[in-house]
């Protein structure tokens, strides 16, 4: 086999056989390989023929094409069949030659797996890879991170097929060492389901509180679209609340149970171990929890009724500020985490710069990461979203609106977990003083686990002999 590969794609499935497609598109000749020989003579087949892509029966085959140092990118399946192929592969490669992991590996099998092959001389880099299937196919949203020293050689490849940002910036860039860049794809995901459950509420909303069909509610959110909320989630939904079925709207005869891989709850689980709130992503997997068993939910609906109450005193108006508000919270919360956890793992992560990488080809793609940009160029130690004026600002002007629409949702018995949530984290925030006096107390009382005082400065702690009996 001729020895002039510039990249070879392990795993043919929808998102390694699309971005093998867009690799070729973009120059590189590409060889390719899976498991299953049927689905590389498939795709050689399809789309594949006549782009020059050279196909590999073993992965012998596949090292043997490609010139050094070799660059792989693995696109299997997270877990334990990566740590398989890398078995296989290892023996095959030669020091310096560099794989990448582009599947959704969690951050800590990433940061592992990058410290057992740097000791054997190979170079790995975990990439977040966002944008589905036309993403991967015509631009990504890609956030690599491990070893740096492998950068220069693919930094050019990966770039060149990436989305490309609105200012003609690629949405691709270095984010830092070991589990960087799926720790930064972690919290995308994460984001991506607030954003997924805030708009879901506002669906709710007005279908149930103003007693709104589909069809009106597609053409709120084509108009909302238009402005501040514009981003490639509302726009998908707006057309799927437009799409019927002999003559009925789809959207009614799909079950409301909804499914999640996982790296939701990973960002909430990470939140946890950082001591960074992330509540709302939190409720939106929790909120997938409750969907998740229907017959259980008519058997409770069967006995305590699933009536629901017109909203009166909420309108459209007032829940697009209170989307928009519950995503400001949701996008602080997240930023918090990356924050965190840049500083606990020394990845000097650049906020603006992992903003700036989605504001194009990623799911949660939006107008709104302009502004997130900016304000992190602006100030790059800036603590927290809603401290910067623009989206303080914003959330001012959003708050008779959101107490409006979490409280009329509440009168009406319409959940809005999301929306309550991310009022409870803005009303947590601006409090001067909160109950946590009390849970100290509370605590040192049954425990002696002692307390600070306001007082003395923080660090201090002390015991009180609150009982004698």
């Amino acid at each position: 086999m001729t020895t002039n590969a510039d990249i070879g794609v392990i795993g043919l499935a929808v998102m390694g056989a699309n971005l093998a497609l867009n690799l070729a598109d973009s120059a590189n000749r590409v060889a390719v390989y899976n498991r299953t020989t049927e689905v590389t003579e498939e795709f050689m087949r399809g789309e594949a023929k006549g782009k020059g892509i050279i196909p590999a029966e073993t992965l012998e085959s596949l090292v043997g094409s490609l010139s050094t140092p070799r660059v792989i990118l693995m696109m299997v399946k997270a877990g334990p069949p990566v740590d398989y192929v890398l078995d296989d592969l290892k023996p095959l490669l030669d020091e310096g030659d560099i794989v990448i992991d582009g599947g959704n590996s969690r951050f800590t099998d990433t940061a592992r797996r990058y410290e057992e092959l740097s000791k054997e001389g190979l170079r790995f880099i975990g990439m977040g890879v966002s944008g589905g299937e036309e993403g991967a196919r015509h631009g990504p949203s890609l956030m690599p991170g491990g070893d740096q020293s492998a950068w220069p050689h693919v930094e050019g490849m990966l770039k060149g097929i990436a989305a490309v940002a609105p200012d003609g910036k690629p949405c691709c860039d270095w984010l830092g060492p070991g589990g960087a860049g799926h720790f930064v794809k972690m919290v995308h995901n994460g984001i991506e389901y607030g954003d997924m459950q805030v708009i879901a509420e506002a669906y709710d909303l007005m279908r149930r509180g103003l007693g709104m069909e589909p069809a009106e509610i597609a053409e709120i959110f084509s108009k909302w679209n238009e402005g501040r909320l514009q981003s490639y989630l509302i726009e998908i939904t707006s057309e799927i609340l437009a799409v019927t079925e002999d003559g009925e709207p789809l959207i009614d005869q799909i079950l409301d149970a909804a499914g999640q891989k996982g790296t939701g709850a990973w960002t909430v689980v990470s939140s946890m171990e950082l001591g960074e709130p992330t509540t709302l992503v939190a409720e939106a997997v929790y909120a997938r929890v409750v969907s998740s068993e229907p017959d259980r939910r008519q058997r409770v609906a069967d006995i305590f009724g699933d009536e629901t109450e017109p909203m009166r005193e909420a309108g459209i108006a007032d829940i697009e500020a209170s989307l928009y508000a519950s995503k400001i919270v949701s996008y602080s919360q997240g930023f918090r985490l990356l924050d965190r956890a840049s500083r606990e793992n020394e990845w000097d992560l650049d906020l603006g710069l992992v903003a700036s990488l989605w504001r194009a080809g990623c799911i949660i793609r939006a107008r709104f990461l302009e502004d997130i940009t900016d304000a992190y160029r602006a100030h790059p130690d800036l603590p927290e979203l809603i401290e910067e004026e623009f989206f303080s600002d914003a959330l001012t002007q959003a708050e008779s609106s959101w107490r409006t629409v979490v409280g009329a949702a509440v009168a009406s018995g319409i959940p809005a977990p999301a929306y309550s949530t991310a009022l409870a984290y803005f009303d947590g925030m601006r409090s001067r003083r909160l109950p946590a006096d009390l849970i100290q107390a509370q605590r040192d009382f049954f425990g002696a686990h002692t307390f600070e005082r306001i007082d003395s400065p923080r660090g201090d702690f002390f015991h009180h002999e609150w009982s004698e009996g």
